[in-house]
């Protein structure tokens, strides 16, 4: 009869997001996880047979939570759904915690991560089709938090930017469909 595991996969991603919050996405190695785990290197090895996927693993969960929180898109007018983008973005410090996203830049270097990623943003513009003024005001509004979502990795909340710039964002938007 086996051991019964003491950790399991999403025991591990816990941990390794606080690895991550705490240290940054350079702490986050294999042999880091399974210290701070209490378990052997193979054990975390067990779970995520390489750091790569351990990344992709932190990033589809991730992925996850931030979509979960967007709820159902189909059917939802793109104002709405920028509404809607924006309202999580500002909410959801899981999915714009800056140390976390800067995970991101070693996961877009596998091109089959990459081409899930770019599916996203593709289900996400094809939501904002069209040549309305709305569907135009909507993916400029996308566009602008998702460069904000960027500058974070960078640091740009630092100083408590990050709110003041959504702000304009919000602004900018609802004032393009007043005249849309």
């Amino acid at each position: 009869m086996g051991r019964k595991p003491t950790i399991t996969r999403e025991g591990l991603l816990e941990i390794a997001e606080s690895i991550v919050r705490t240290e940054g996405a350079a702490g986050l190695t294999v042999d880091a996880l399974a210290k701070a785990a209490g378990i052997s290197k193979g054990g975390v090895q067990y779970s995520f047979p390489s750091k790569e996927d351990l990344v992709r693993a932190l990033v589809e969960r991730w992925t996850d939570q931030f979509n979960a929180l967007l709820g159902d898109l189909d059917e939802v007018p793109p104002a709405d759904l920028v509404r809607k983008y924006l309202a999580v973005m500002r909410h959801s410090h899981v999915a714009m915690n800056a140390k976390m996203a800067g995970l991101m830049i070693g996961y877009i270097q596998n091109p089959q991560n990459i081409e899930d990623t770019r599916q996203w943003y593709r289900s996400m513009f094809e939501r904002l089709g069209g040549e309305t003024g709305v569907a135009q005001a909507a993916r400029v509004a996308l566009l602008a938090a998702e460069g904000l979502f960027l500058l974070r990795i960078v640091g740009i909340d630092q100083d408590g930017e990050w709110s003041a710039f959504l702000d304009d964002v919000e602004q900018v938007f609802e004032r393009l469909l007043e005249t849309s």
